[in-house]
């Protein structure tokens, strides 16, 4: 029957989360450039070349592969798959193998899409491969990817920052009028988040932030994000991060 014919495609994806399926199979789930969110089913794991293939499907892996896809299968299946983006630090990095997580369980958590956003996913494959480069302000790089994800979600600030501005949540806007206190951000975490929006990742390192105020810049983005998508309440990496930086 021609509608139960296996169709082959080829994509980019880059590794979201796996849950283990039986003894020797694995669901892959990735965001990838041809289906937006999808998940994969992965078997034969348990042969000596199926340990090799296991080692790519960690968080934010950037992969190339070939997808498999039939009316008769509930998930497609991956065939051939290697690297796309040969990561030479992040596997290596505890900070930055701390960072891929939090990524990894943020788009897990609040991406649903099950169509291709060619926008979002070239900026998570380009922060992949800026996290796996960065030498310098590894410890903002959370900050600057949760700052910039918002814009491919569908709720980026709607305006243009002012001196002593304070940032409305609900509205999603900077003001010169103090929000109400539930949906304030305060004018020094409006100010950093100016920064963060105007920065190009490769000049995070001038930012200089210290231990307290990413803290509480990263709880003020919990809160933006919280309004409008309450799924990253249930980020645990979230305390994590707090922790190491």
């Amino acid at each position: 029957m021609a509608g139960s014919a296996m169709k082959r495609y080829t994509s980019r994806g880059v590794v979201l989360g796996t849950i283990k399926y039986g003894d020797k199979g694995l669901v892959v789930q990735m965001l990838t450039s041809t289906h937006g969110r999808q998940s994969y089913m992965v078997q034969g794991l348990g042969s000596r070349r199926g340990h090799g293939k296991m080692a790519l499907f960690q968080p934010m892996f950037a992969l190339e592969f070939e997808g498999l896809e039939s009316q008769r299968m509930q998930m497609h299946r991956l065939g051939e798959v290697h690297n796309g983006i040969l990561l030479q630090s992040i596997p290596f990095d505890i900070k930055k193998s701390t960072i891929a997580l939090f990524m990894a369980e943020v788009l897990h958590r609040l991406v649903k899409e099950s169509e291709a956003n060619d926008m979002l996913f070239d900026f998570v494959w380009g922060s992949v491969e800026a996290l796996d480069l960065a030498t310098e302000g590894i410890a903002n790089f959370h900050l600057w990817f949760l700052s910039h994800l918002c814009r491919f979600l569908g709720f980026s600030p709607g305006n243009d920052y002012t001196p002593q501005a304070w940032f409305n949540i609900a509205e999603g806007m900077f003001t010169t009028q103090k929000p109400p206190r539930e949906y304030c951000i305060t004018q020094e975490n409006a100010l950093i988040l100016r920064d963060m929006l105007e920065c190009d990742v490769r000049y995070i390192a001038e930012i200089g932030l210290n231990r307290h105020q990413r803290v509480d810049f990263l709880s003020s983005l919990v809160n933006y994000y919280g309004y409008h998508l309450d799924t990253i309440n249930s980020v645990q990496s979230i305390r994590i991060l707090q922790e190491v930086f």
